[in-house]
């Protein structure tokens, strides 16, 4: 425990106006050892609206702080600082005060030039001596590192004036001040380029996993569920498109009003949002977040989004608010899809799939503006269709250059909306066996076929994240008559899904993890196509016959090993919730992690 002597608390005014102001206590450790664990004590002084890095008690006339379990130890020589707001005016009035039991002087400064000398103001600033809270070192609390600590306190000041957390100086604390943060984090111990997120878990390649924002209802699956050591990039799917052609939150209360453990209610926003991309960040700092748009559900309005100059301009602008406001990284977009496909209810346009090049360069020069402003690098990318007769309506070339990566569906090939006849939704090669009657479905609806598409199409081979699935499609009603499991033989019916309700009826989508149960059960056996490199489960008992097409560790083993050999960028999945066991996970983790020397 330091000595009286060995410790200095200093009470510095930031900013006032006419009925409050920011200050903060600086508590510098001036001896020669560690101080480990304190408590400031004082009777009288400020009147206090709201307190942030220490543990605040106020009993009659006695305020007591306490440090917090990040800032409990004070280094020889460093500072720790405590932020709070105050009502009317400050008074040097603290009397009485103690640390860690030890009687004290308060001293008092100001802070009217910026600095965090209080006695050198010379009224020689640069700006002629107006505030310039917006110089402030991102590093509040003086522990010689922006992290999880600072934004903290950025937060606890959101939406106030004057603060030290104003780093951008224009008067407010809001979400550019949070971005230059977390870009200056990212520079100390975040990715040391800046850039993409690459160097995280898993060397350069890229793994991105999807994040359903209804994952926290039936699922009861939250973000702080999410095995992000061995991700680099979540995508959060969904948000929706507004009537008048602008991004919109999905699901407001799952989004940014729902309270986790921790949240405070006069916060800027709680819910999913939060928890991914501050509190969650804070541990893993590495990942970076991406607001995906559109989806299946959602993709009904892009066709009138991407139609004119001014509703690319006018979307782009609204992506990029969204983002600075919730701290995502970048945009995902999720057309499903340009020119044909998808809901029936769906506008579409035949030039549709040039207007969708002109909607993402102009995402593309707004997002690269907004990095320039922000000092951060704001990253796009696409969920891209893998079916040919969808893919022939991309400029896969001019795609390839304006996105930072483009994840590939290649999956949902397949599946029961066709009874005709059994077959693997997500096959990595051609089969010559498979029956259907269009030759372009058996030749082309496979991995292998797409991605050497796009190859030929134009795009750089690190620019392509192959999509693999963590569930299943399966068919009921199906009979083996060549006791092969059932494989290219017709159904009569769709048999259930994990997820399955009255509102969306029989889907036949499995989670892996519920297809890892059905293995162990004893109902079902596995089998291996070895010219498509894919399994398929088949009982004879359930559902009438059942047979399940999915992806597991030996033919996601395969696909891994492909990304590797053709030097593709990474590998996409959908979705995180499918996987709770993380077999699949593991599997990618094994694959792209460098092995040591």
């Amino acid at each position: 425990m330091a000595a009286t002597a060995d410790v200095s608390v200093t009470f510095v005014v930031d900013s006032a106006w006419a009925d409050g102001y920011n200050a903060r206590i600086e508590i510098e450790n001036t001896g020669g050892n560690t101080i480990d664990g304190w408590e400031l004590s004082y009777v009288g002084g400020p009147e206090i609206s709201s307190l942030w890095n220490a543990d605040w008690q106020v009993v009659g006339d006695q305020t007591t702080l306490t440090h917090l379990e990040w800032n409990q130890t004070i280094a020889a020589g460093a500072t720790v600082e405590i932020g709070f707001g105050g009502i009317g005016s400050f008074s040097e009035n603290v009397d009485q005060a103690t640390f860690n039991g030890d009687p004290i002087t308060i001293l008092y400064g100001s802070d009217d030039s910026g600095s965090d000398d209080a006695g050198s103001d010379d009224g020689g600033s640069d700006d002629g001596g107006s505030d310039d809270s917006g110089s402030q070192d991102p590093d509040f609390t003086g522990d010689g590192s922006v992290d999880g600590a600072d934004l903290t306190v950025l937060l606890a000041a959101w939406g106030s004036s004057g603060s030290v957390a104003d780093l951008d100086g224009d008067g407010i604390v809001g979400g550019a001040d949070l971005a230059l943060l977390l870009g200056a984090w990212a520079v100390g111990g975040g990715d040391s380029d800046g850039g993409d997120g690459d160097g995280g878990p898993t060397g350069e390649k890229k793994v991105v996993g999807y994040y359903i924002e209804w994952g926290i209802y039936g699922r009861d699956y939250q973000p702080a569920d999410m095995p992000l050591d061995k991700l680099t990039h979540v995508n959060y799917a969904f948000a929706n498109i507004s009537s008048d052609g602008l991004i919109e939150i999905g699901d407001s209360y799952a989004a940014v009003e729902k309270l986790y453990p921790g949240d405070a209610w006069d916060q800027p926003y709680a819910g999913t949002y939060n928890q991914l991309n501050n509190v969650m960040r804070a541990q893993y700092p590495h990942i970076k977040t991406f607001i995906s748009v559109g989806g299946w559900t959602w993709s009904g309005r892009f066709s009138d989004v991407a139609l004119t100059e001014e509703s690319r301009s006018r979307f782009a602008a609204s992506c990029v608010d969204f983002i600075r406001q919730y701290n995502f990284d970048g945009v995902d977009i999720d057309w499903e899809y340009p020119v044909e496909g998808g809901l029936s209810s769906n506008t579409r346009r035949p030039e549709d799939g040039a207007n969708y090049t002109l909607l993402l360069q102009e995402l593309r020069d707004q997002l690269d503006q907004a990095g320039l402003e922000d000092d951060r690098s704001y990253l796009l990318t696409i969920a891209s269709p893998a079916g040919w007769d969808k893919v022939r309506h991309l400029d896969i070339e001019a795609l390839s250059e304006i996105l930072d990566w483009i994840n590939i569906m290649t999956y949902d090939f397949r599946g029961a909306w066709d009874l005709g006849t059994t077959a693997h939704h997500a096959s990595f090669f051609e089969n010559p066996a498979d029956p259907v009657d269009s030759n372009s479905v058996s030749e082309k609806y496979n991995v292998n076929w797409v991605v050497n598409e796009f190859l030929a199409q134009g795009a750089a081979p690190e620019t392509i994240v192959l999509g693999v699935p963590f569930y299943g499609r399966s068919w009921g009603g199906v009979s083996d008559p060549l006791g092969n499991g059932g494989l290219f033989q017709p159904a009569s019916l769709v048999p259930p899904g994990t997820w399955d309700d009255w509102s969306s009826g029989a889907t036949g989508i499995n989670d892996f993890f519920e297809i890892e149960e059905f293995l162990d059960s004893g109902s079902y056996t596995r089998y291996w196509d070895d010219v498509s490199k894919v399994p398929y489960l088949y009982s004879p008992t359930e559902h009438q016959g059942h047979f399940i097409s999915y992806e597991d560790e030996e033919s996601l083993g395969y696909k891994m090993d492909y990304v590797l050999e053709q030097e593709l960028g990474g590998v996409m999945f959908w979705e995180v919730t499918g996987d709770r066991n993380e077999t699949l996970l593991n599997v990618i983790e094994t694959a792209f992690t460098p092995a040591s020397p």
